[in-house]
Formats: C-alpha cells, sequence, structure tokens
C-alpha cells in the first residue's frame, strides 16, 4: 500500500510543482524525508523571506509556487510576505506542518490550535485535512485555487503523523484523480455587452486608457497595445503599479497615475470617458480628498476580479477574460489616427504639464559625503550596464519615478514590484525570480532600508549560486517615509535615519561578492560585468543623494 507522502509526491509532479520553498522544522520533517531526486528544496533563512522567494518564483516563471513552513510559529513569521503575495496576485500553495492528531485536543507544544484561521484574511482558502486520505485530494484542491483568477495564496495546514499513513487503492486513487483536472479560465463577454462598450468609446469626445498590474500578468499586452493604436487612445499606467503592462517607449504612453483622489482626478480633466483595464480603481495612498473623477467623466473597468469590480468607487465593470475582451473591442471599433506619433494627433507627443506624473521637482536633501550620484544618474548608469532582456525587480520605493525613466521598460514580463505595500518583496522575489527565469539577467533595484527586511535572501542566493544581480541604493533612510512625513504634517517622527550600515560587509558575510560603486560609469561597468556572468550573486553598493517625490 502507499503512504500518503507518496501521493502528495505524485499530485505535486502532476501539476508540475518540483520546486519546494521552505524553512524546516520538526512538524515538517516527516513531508520531507526521503526526498526525491526530481524535485528541489531551496531553503531559506527566514520564513518571510521562503515566501518572497516562491512569490518572485511565480510571478517570473508563470507557474504555481509550493511553501513549506513550520506550524503557526513559521506562519506568523511569514504572514507579511503571504499578504503581499495576495497583493501581487501570486498563485501559491503555503503548507504548514502540524502536531500530530492525537495530540491537538491537549494542545501540546507547536500545536496550531486555529491553524485555518492564523493565515486569513491573507489567503483565498485555509483548510485542515478531517483524514490522512484527505492530504493529497486537499493539495489537488488548493493548486486548482490558487489558480482560479483573481489568483493568489491559499494554505494546507497539516498534522505530521499523516504522511506515513497507508491508503487504499482508491483512496490514493482519489488524489490522483483530483490532480489530473485542469480548469479552463476564458470567460469572454457577451456580443451585447462588447458592442455596447465600443460604442460608448466611440461616442467620447476624449476618452482614455489606463493599464494595469493583469494585463501583463493575464497576457494581454498584446491585445492592449494593439486596442490602443487601433483607438490612438492615450496611455496611462495604474498608480503605484507592479508590472509594466504598456510599452513605456511608446508615443501614447503618458506616465503613471498619482496614487491619491484628487490630484488623480485632476491629472485626467478633459476626458469624459476612462477605460481602465486589468487595475482597480484605484490604488490610493496618501489620502488627498477631491473628486475620484473630473466632472462630467465617465469609468469603465475590464478585470477578471469580480471583488476587484465590486470595490471601485466609481464606474461600471465588465468581469471577463482581458484579452479575449480587448480583442472583442478592437474587432468592433473602427480604426483610430492613422500614425499615433504624428504631432498633429492629440494622442501623441508630451502630456500636459497638469497631467504629468510625479512631481519633475521633487524635493533635495542635502547628503553628508561625497560623491553620491542622483538617484536618476544612477539609475541611468544601471540601465546602461543591463542587457536588453534584464527582468527588473524593484524595491527602492522613493525612485520609482526615476527607475522608470530610466529603463523605459517595453516588453512584457520584465518587471516586478510589490503591490502590498509593505516592504520586504525586493530582495527574496529577485532570488526567487532569477530562479524561476533562469535563462534571462535578473536585476534588483533596492533600497540600502528595504533590503534588511529580507537580507537572508542574500544566503539562498550565494547558496545556489543564483546569478542575481542586487544594485542598493545607499542613503542612510528611510526616504519614503520622510516624504510621507511630509505629507501628513509629521516631521520629527523618530526612526527614519539607519545610518552605520555597511551592506557590502553584510553581503560578504552572507557569502556574496560585493562592490561598492563611487561612480556612473563605474556602476556601469559592475552592472554589465554581473549581468554577464553565471558564477552566483553580485552587490553593487551605491550612495545616493536623496529626492523625495511629491503629488
Amino acid at each position: 500500500m502507499r503512504t500518503v507522502r507518496e501521493s502528495v509526491l505524485d499530485v505535486l509532479r502532476a501539476r508540475g510543482i518540483t520546486t519546494v520553498f521552505g524553512n524546516p522544522g520538526s512538524t515538517e520533517l516527516p513531508m520531507l524525508k526521503r526526498f526525491p531526486d526530481d524535485f528541489r528544496y531551496v531553503l531559506g533563512l527566514q520564513e518571510a523571506v521562503v515566501v518572497g522567494l516562491a512569490d518572485g518564483f511565480a510571478l517570473a516563471s508563470g507557474t504555481t509556487a509550493l511553501v513549506n513552513l513550520h506550524t503557526g510559529p513559521g506562519t506568523g513569521n511569514a504572514m507579511g510576505a503571504v499578504l503581499n503575495a495576495r497583493a501581487n496576485r501570486t498563485p501559491m500553495v503555503v503548507t504548514a506542518g502540524q502536531q500530530v492528531r492525537a495530540m491537538l485536543t491537549m494542545e501540546a507544544l507547536l500545536s496550531n490550535p486555529q491553524s485555518t484561521l492564523l493565515p486569513q484574511p491573507a489567503v483565498k482558502w485555509a483548510y485542515e485535512p478531517p483524514r490522512p486520505a484527505d492530504v493529497a485530494p486537499a493539495l489537488a484542491r488548493a493548486v486548482q485555487l490558487a489558480e482560479t483568477p483573481p489568483h493568489g495564496p491559499v494554505f494546507l495546514s497539516l498534522p505530521m503523523d499523516d504522511f506515513d499513513a497507508e491508503l487504499t487503492e482508491e483512496e490514493d486513487r482519489a488524489g490522483q484523480t483530483a490532480a489530473a483536472r485542469r480548469t479552463v479560465h476564458a470567460a469572454a463577454p457577451g456580443p451585447a455587452t462588447v458592442s455596447a462598450l465600443a460604442e460608448r468609446i466611440s461616442r467620447a469626445r476624449s476618452a482614455v486608457l489606463v493599464v494595469g498590474d493583469d494585463v501583463d500578468a493575464s497576457g494581454a499586452w498584446d491585445a492592449v497595445v494593439a486596442f490602443a493604436e487601433r483607438t490612438g487612445l492615450p496611455v496611462w499606467a495604474a498608480p503605484v503599479s507592479c508590472r509594466v503592462s504598456f510599452p513605456r517607449t511608446h508615443p501614447q504612453f503618458r506616465g503613471e497615475l498619482v496614487p491619491a483622489i484628487g490630484p488623480l482626478g485632476q491629472q485626467l480633466a478633459g476626458h469624459d470617458l476612462v477605460v481602465v483595464i486589468g487595475a482597480p480603481v484605484f490604488r490610493y495612498y496618501p489620502y488627498v480628498p477631491g473628486a475620484h473623477l473630473p466632472e462630467g467623466s465617465e469609468l469603465v473597468l475590464l478585470t477578471r476580479d469580480a471583488e476587484e469590480a465590486a470595490r471601485a468607487p466609481v464606474g461600471d465593470a465588465v468581469v471577463a477574460d482581458l484579452a479575449l475582451t480587448v480583442r472583442a473591442l478592437t474587432d468592433r471599433l473602427a480604426a483610430g489616427p492613422a500614425d499615433p506619433a504624428d504631432p498633429a494627433n492629440p494622442a501623441a507627443g508630451a502630456p500636459p504639464a497638469h497631467a504629468r506624473p510625479h512631481s519633475p521637482d521633487p524635493l533635495r536633501i542635502p547628503e553628508p559625503g561625497d560623491g553620491a550620484l542622483t538617484p536618476l544618474a544612477a539609475l541611468r548608469a544601471v540601465a546602461q550596464g543591463a542587457p536588453e532582456n534584464t527582468l527588473w525587480v524593484n524595491e527602492s520605493p522613493s525612485n520609482v519615478p526615476q527607475f522608470h525613466e530610466a529603463t523605459r521598460i517595453s516588453t512584457p514580463g520584465s518587471y516586478l514590484f510589490s503591490a502590498g505595500g509593505g516592504l520586504g518583496f525586493g530582495a527574496a522575489a529577485a532570488v526567487g525570480a532569477q530562479l524561476g527565469a533562469p535563462g534571462r539577467p535578473v536585476v534588483c533595484v533596492i533600497g540600502d532600508g528595504s533590503i534588511h527586511y529580507a537580507v537572508q535572501a542574500l544566503w539562498t542566493a550565494a547558496a545556489h549560486k543564483v546569478p542575481v544581480t542586487f544594485v542598493v541604493l545607499s542613503n542612510a533612510r528611510y526616504a519614503i517615509l520622510q516624504w510621507f512625513a511630509q505629507l501628513e504634517h509629521a516631521q520629527g517622527a523618530p526612526g527614519l535615519d539607519i545610518p552605520g550600515i555597511d551592506i557590502t560587509a553584510v553581503a560578504t558575510g552572507y557569502g556574496v561578492r560585493a562592490h561598492r560603486a563611487q561612480s556612473a560609469g563605474e556602476l556601469t561597468k559592475l552592472v554589465r560585468e554581473a549581468t554577464a556572468q553565471q558564477d552566483g550573486p553580485v552587490l553593487v553598493d551605491v550612495p545616493v543623494t536623496t529626492e523625495l517625490p511629491s503629488l
């Protein structure tokens, strides 16, 4: 007779999930013993790092990631990263060990007495199988749910004594049958819906297109570009975009909307119809009151997420597959301006001054010491050294506008940023992304504050010889918080400076080759050399000045 462990491994094989990201504890060892040769175990030194590794791996590879945590304490340590994975809409199955069933009632050491409540509401589904025979079918169901749009993490609590339990042939077959099921998610809007929306766009005096993360995540990039070029509409990126979903070199591209209600509404002034594709309406922070839309303007949202449609504060919505919907719309609409780059075309050229994204005149803070580059100069040097097919991971939140100005990303699947709002994504996700997309160079641009939320990821990169390039923009402060302190009239708040950290020494201690760049030319050379090699990770520390963004 076969055991639960054997059945579980076959379920994972059937779903193509043979990489396990974990930090093992005593309750997980029964699942991991006699670990098979066709599986890969990627060790993270702390649970939030483990989830971040899996997050980047899933997003870069387009597959579902498997995480293995240590019962309640490990799940608790990982919760911030699980929240990020939920916001990122990452397909991920999070498993955690549980005490043996015979000692759960007495809540013996390492029991998780309410195991399915701890990860909520960060997961789509949380479950502890009632019998050992239910473990493999539950795992198959978890994968199905993680891969159902909107994608996201799910959670399974697995008692440690289940894995050696023997299964009947019928019980074993149940898990394999569930794993073999395939579900296609491709809901198309009805012809009447497409026709009405096409007519609405055609009637509009001045429509505008706003694209969000799910355009890139769902594979709708080409369809959206074709739609924009057919209609000639100007295109904005949704605020706080965590992927690039439209070519930033395209003549119809306007920039990124600001994440504040009143200023965003002002950016859209002059447009009577706002067509939003694959983005929430909208990610706002900080709170700056005002009208969500200009007076006389309407909004329609195209999304795969019914909850996203329900919580939008304004506008109508169509819940359907993005690529199918946009292609149907494109087929219905007459051709727009023949040449979107023609200066006579209102969709061409620079946006008006009142509509430009984040202020081109950021507040500059004097820096101690000499030789620090401006963030834009540093990022231009990094972009010059990076190959064209680079997969960028960014966690330098105060320098996002400068990052996009320097990199001008214009190919799908080339940019990852966290939608969760908390730090700790970048370093771990970059290592996971390189494992998930080994054929592409991965460059992680990260702040000297951000990197320490998941600094243990450096060890994983070194231990597995993952050739990711880390570029640390060092200004010895949490610059984004200094910006918020100004907006919230909270000047004088403590804890915003972080002097005295030598990230090159920390990286060297984890086994990572580290350099400090003193000039733009040296930075370009170091990045070019780091991305050209396959011998392991490289970290480049870059002293930069501080430029605070503004709305």
